[in-house]
């Protein structure tokens, strides 16, 4: 498998930083970056929660980097509403999405502008979907998704293993042999090597979907 070029530190640096510039949904004025090791730190300050994972996207975009650390603070200003205020505001959202998070299966929990989500749906895109909904609500400046999955009933470990194996052949041929698939009791675990991060996130993305799947632990690592 050909390996990874590793590119040193300090273009790793100006690549990130002109990638933050590049992404319009960002303020790069506001937020640093330090690279050692591939490991990029982003610190500084953002308006918004949205404007933060964004941030953090596109600096997982730049080849090279193995690994983003979030240090990035959200500031709101003086006119941040009260947690009771975004609690309310999140349920509202939750019944406006009935369809793709069902009524009654999610609770909020506000503190200090941290949205906590718990519950149980029985997809990985219902839990993802509840997490975007209340991420981008005003005022909030982080989410902890706690949000669990129902092990799906009639569903195999074979059965999930082998329709994981033939989406990842589908979406990523160029890859797919390299990673390994692993299921016990609805607990998918990927091993193996992969060229990029971006490669590793879509393989994850891929066992996500398949029906039965409560956990996903991504062991797979970038060649190099």
């Amino acid at each position: 498998m050909t390996q990874i070029q590793h590119r040193p530190d300090h273009h790793l640096k100006t690549a990130v930083t002109d990638e933050l510039a590049w992404t319009a949904s960002v303020n790069a004025e506001g937020i640093g970056v330090t690279v050692a090791g591939g490991i990029a730190t982003l610190s500084g300050h953002v308006g918004t929660y949205p404007e933060k994972e964004e941030a953090l996207h596109a600096a997982t975009r730049v080849h090279g980097v193995t690994t983003t650390v979030d240090r990035i603070v959200v500031r709101h200003g003086r006119d941040a509403p009260e947690d009771a205020d975004l609690a309310r505001e999140a349920m509202i959202v939750f019944d406006r999405h009935t369809v793709v998070v069902p009524k009654d299966s999610v609770q909020v929990d506000v503190r200090d502008q941290v949205v906590t989500l718990r519950g149980t749906v029985d997809w990985h895109h219902q839990r993802e979907a509840a997490r975007r909904a209340v991420a981008a609500l005003p005022g909030v400046s982080g989410v902890r998704n706690l949000i669990t999955l129902r092990p799906s009933p009639g569903v195999t470990a074979a059965e999930a293993k082998t329709r994981i194996i033939a989406a990842l052949a589908r979406h990523a041929p160029g890859f797919a042999q390299h990673v390994e698939v692993g299921i016990d009791d609805g607990q998918v675990t990927l091993t193996g090597q992969v060229l990029t991060p971006a490669e590793r996130r879509s393989a994850e993305q891929t066992a996500w979907f398949a029906p039965g799947v409560t956990a996903v632990d991504n062991q797979v690592k970038l060649s190099g």
